[in-house]
């Protein structure tokens, strides 16, 4: 709808409403063929991704009436989806959690959108399956603001001319900061060549935090297992620093591997990196492993850290 030859905003939303309600219905058919329906399998998503959620809690994320949501926990029960403690602190609330009959049966359904979406994107091509993804992407960042992201850092996905930015920015930063020598951006350069080559938007993705239109920060998130996803290439400018853009960067990491379906997140940092690490701290990550070793013409100590998902 236009209104003095200038698009009607309201309208415009509208419209990419209706027609992505009725998109997301074809990709959602699936439902159709099982006894769950897409309320119960939203219940089920959030209890395989989080570990021990009260219903109250689960309720209140999916805007689920309080009955209705009982009778999807009763229903769950019964079949012996779910098991359900009392909480501690208030008897008449319950910690829920899936059995292994509840993970299964979330697998299959699991599995059945990953290829109904697979099978959608199969009918693009690959510059179209990417300008679908970064719109994506841009949509979310910018009616999703988390915790800790500034309303001026927008997180974008990647498209043409970023791996080059991230080699060249990566090497320059490390090199100033640390005095590495010019064999980690030969790294970096691997690591995004290996990324453009094998990149699977259904199980990888990178993003890039710009501010004002300037790219000031990436972090990409690859497949290490198909249970384990690894958060790498973390970096932010330096005039950036102190905007919240590490954090966004690395819990944003931490929703796609989410919503991709991995179990586990590993990364690998050095103790140097200091900020990094206090980021990843924070975000539930844990240091399980430490090794010295000499590389970037410095000797450092590697560490790997971990968390679940």
């Amino acid at each position: 709808m236009t209104i003095n030859g200038t698009e009607d905003p309201i309208a415009a939303v509208r419209a990419f409403n209706r027609f992505y309600t009725r998109k997301l219905g074809v990709l959602d058919q699936h439902l159709g063929k099982t006894p769950f329906s897409l309320s119960e399998a939203r219940v089920l998503y959030e209890l395989a991704h989080r570990d021990d959620l009260a219903a109250k809690e689960i309720g209140n994320e999916l805007g689920l009436d309080p009955g209705y949501l009982s009778r999807i926990v009763q229903s769950f029960d019964e079949k012996g989806l779910i098991t359900r403690t009392p909480l501690p602190a208030d008897r008449r609330q319950y910690q829920l959690s899936l059995t292994a009959k509840g993970r299964q049966t979330f697998a299959k359904l699991n599995l059945s959108s990953q290829n109904e979406v697979a099978a959608m994107l199969a009918q693009l091509s690959a510059d179209d399956a990417a300008r679908l993804t970064q719109a994506m992407a841009t949509i979310e960042a910018t009616l999703e603001q988390r915790p800790g992201r500034p309303a001026a850092v927008m997180l974008r996905s990647h498209r043409v001319g970023d791996m080059g930015w991230v080699i060249s920015r990566q090497g320059a930063a490390y090199a100033a900061d640390y005095g590495w020598d010019i064999s980690y951006e030969a790294l970096v350069a691997e690591i995004c060549a290996q990324f453009i080559r094998n990149y699977d938007p259904a199980r990888e993705h990178c993003w890039i935090a710009e501010v004002g239109g300037e790219p000031v920060g990436s972090v990409f998130l690859v497949k290490a297992t198909d249970e384990i996803a690894k958060l790498r290439l973390l970096q932010v400018e330096k005039k950036a620093r102190g905007l919240g853009v590490g954090r966004a960067l690395v819990e944003q990491c931490i929703h796609g591997a989410r919503e991709r379906g991995y179990r586990r997140m590993t990364l690998w940092t050095q103790s140097i990196l200091v900020a990094a690490r206090g980021i990843y701290k924070s975000t539930g990550f844990e240091l399980v492993k430490e090794e010295k070793h000499h590389s970037f013409g410095a000797d450092l100590i590697g560490e790997t850290w971990e968390r679940d998902l």
